[in-house]
């Protein structure tokens, strides 16, 4: 392999990694009938915001964090693959 593309495997893995550590260090709202789940990008949860109305529901309380938690981590997954994405044509060249 000649020094360029050398060079050039090393500076997108570089900017990979810093995609990547800007991703866990964003913060992403998922969100369902008065629940707000607050993660950040490293999938870890925060802070959970909750309507005091919906204290008088179990049921949809339980549903509705499940929902807002499944929100916040597609959004997350989301942002991964778009992001990812773009070093993936780099990559053409090299049989991946």
């Amino acid at each position: 392999m000649n020094p360029g593309m050398l060079n050039k495997l090393k500076k997108m893995q570089k900017e990979m990694m810093e995609a990547q550590e800007a991703i866990e260090q964003k913060e992403y709202f998922g969100k369902a009938s008065g629940v707000t789940i607050i993660m950040q990008g490293t999938r870890q949860v925060i802070d959970v915001k909750i309507n005091p109305e919906m204290l008088e529901e179990v049921e949809m309380l339980q549903d509705a964090i499940l929902l807002a938690t499944n929100d916040a981590l597609k959004q997350i997954e989301k942002e991964s693959e778009e992001t990812m994405k773009q070093f993936s044509g780099g990559l053409g060249g090299f049989g991946f």
